[in-house]
């Protein structure tokens, strides 16, 4: 039971409209005809009982003597109705005559056999006594009815009160079984067109109903998929939003640790570059010469040189620092021109040759963007340079499916990222930016040279 109920259910609206609705349209071609066909059959044998009643009485009834007062027929009657009634369009119809009287005795019938019989009254009989015209489309089946059976069927049964002429009371009934053949045809006939006109109207409604129901069973459908579609399309952004905020809070703890490392950094380059030349002039000044005017003035003038020269030297190492940390006006430019100003400014400092392929687009890219590019190209550099004396140095930029790749290389003798120590700001610093921002760096090292390749969804640097 619960299979055939799953499967119902499988089942679209349009087939569930087609399996119940074609039963109950069943149900009702059936219903609707029975009860049409038993109105149709009760008018028409009605409608023919009383043509043939009235024929009857019109032919019959003057024959027949007060019956009130007689309790039979002479012979001269009886010849009457038998002459009557085996002759003519009646005679041709007419399969058997009775002539009831009220104590249930038969007075007269067309098989003499019957005549004198007594019946108890009942059913159709005792309502012909009370007045009413009863009328049955049927085979004989009753005890008496040997000519009906006899003859076969199917017959009219009727069933007619005689009535006494000044009195209006019913004195007899007229029982008798006529010759439906035609009634029978007239019958079917009418009941075949019952039958088809019922089953067009009906067929007519059913699929007019189901036009309707199949074409919003196709939207409900197709709106059925859409909607499962969106769904998956909705859950498989959620998990990436998920993974994208996890690492953004990864990379905000990373980027925490990073600024420390790189304040501590910032303050041993401090420390151990301008520091240094500032404590020796510092010292300097502190010199007999310089303080007390000891000594030749060649000494005091050397002191001096030397002074100038440590101070200088701060000067040019300060400007260097700041320098790599503050960016230049990158917010306006496209970003071959960012990086075009960063391989620049790496080339007036180092002197390194380094070739730029770069790609123009008109696609936005936001400030971010712009920024972690820079920053990554930047120290993509510096490592080349420290670490493979800037041989084979080249930028290469470009723009595939919406996303910004630019891939950082050098000829150098490459490394295991696997041993490289987290403590080393460079490789983890530009890792941890670029997820920040929803990109991701890929490392590709080798004996002949390291490559580095950033991949930034522009849609996602956009909604940072």
């Amino acid at each position: 039971m619960n299979a055939i109920i799953h499967r119902l259910r499988s089942l679209t609206l349009a087939q569930q409209f087609f399996l119940a609705g074609g039963m109950v349209t069943l149900v009702a071609v059936l219903l609707v005809s029975f009860l049409v066909t038993h109105v149709v059959t009760q008018a028409v044998t009605k409608n023919a009982a009383a043509t043939t009643a009235l024929y009857v009485d019109s032919i019959i009834a003057p024959i027949l003597p007060d019956l009130s007062s007689t309790d039979q027929l002479d012979g001269s009657i009886e010849r009457a109705l038998d002459e009557t009634l085996a002759h003519g369009a009646l005679g041709r119809r007419l399969v058997s005559f009775r002539l009831w009287r009220k104590d249930g005795t038969i007075i007269y019938s067309n098989d003499k056999d019957l005549e004198g019989l007594q019946v108890p009254q009942s059913g159709d009989r005792a309502a012909a006594f009370e007045g009413q015209l009863v009328a049955n489309y049927e085979s004989a089946d009753d005890d008496e009815g040997m000519m009906e059976r006899v003859a076969g069927g199917p017959f009219l049964e009727i069933y007619n009160p005689v009535l006494q002429p000044w009195s209006g009371e019913v004195v007899a009934v007229a029982e008798f079984y006529e010759n439906a053949a035609e009634v029978k045809k007239s019958l079917t006939r009418v009941l075949l067109l019952t039958w088809l006109t019922i089953i067009c109207v009906l067929a007519f409604f059913f699929l007019a109903l189901s036009l309707i129901v199949v074409r919003g069973s196709s939207t409900i459908e197709k709106q059925r998929l859409a909607l499962r579609d969106r769904i998956r399309e909705l859950n498989r952004l959620l998990r990436e939003n998920t993974e994208l905020g996890e690492r953004v809070r990864r990379a905000s703890r990373e980027t925490a640790a990073l600024n420390e490392q790189f304040l501590r950094k910032v303050g041993a380059d401090i420390h151990d570059g301008p520091l240094q030349s500032i404590a020796y002039a510092a010292m300097c000044v502190d010199s007999p010469s310089i303080r007390f005017g000891n000594g030749q003035n060649v000494d005091r003038l050397n002191d001096v040189d030397a002074i100038k020269e440590s101070l200088e030297d701060a000067i040019g190492e300060l400007r260097l620092i700041c320098k790599g940390l503050v960016l230049p006006e990158i917010e306006s430019l496209a970003i071959d021109q960012v990086l075009s100003h960063v391989v620049s400014t790496y080339r007036a400092r180092t002197g390194a040759d380094v070739a730029l392929s770069t790609q123009a687009s008109t696609i936005p890219i936001t400030p971010a963007a712009r920024i972690c590019a820079y920053r990554f190209v930047q120290e993509a550099l510096n490592n080349g340079w420290i670490h493979a004396d800037g041989q084979g140095q080249f930028v290469r930029q470009s723009f595939v499916d919406q996303t910004l790749i630019i891939v950082v290389g050098d000829s150098g003798p490459g490394f295991d990222p696997g041993c490289v120590d987290r403590d080393r700001l460079g490789l983890f610093g530009m890792k941890e930016r670029l997820e920040s921002v929803g990109g991701h760096l890929e490392v590709a090292p080798s004996s002949f040279g390291t490559l580095l390749t950033m991949r930034l969804p522009i849609y996602e640097a956009e909604a940072v």
